[in-house]
């Protein structure tokens, strides 16, 4: 697996599989899953990556490590 991030374009790109991708859809908004031949997933895109992963990732971690240092202080 590989993972790729455009800051310009704000994309992250997982990359499941090599090969040729057949058919892509977009699954939900700003996220598109690419195929291969047999219909399996060997890549994933996400658009506006900075809003959808990156930023609300941050925002969770920093939520669990505040509740960790809560129950430290117990």
């Amino acid at each position: 697996m590989k993972v790729r991030y455009d800051p310009k374009a704000d994309i992250l790109y997982i990359l499941l599989k090599e090969g040729p991708v057949a058919d892509t859809d977009e699954v939900s908004e700003d996220v598109w899953f690419e195929y291969d031949e047999k219909g399996k997933v060997i890549g994933i895109e996400i658009w506006n990556a900075g809003e959808n992963i990156i930023r609300k990732s941050l925002l969770e971690i920093e939520r669990y490590t505040k509740g960790l240092k809560n129950e430290v202080k117990v």
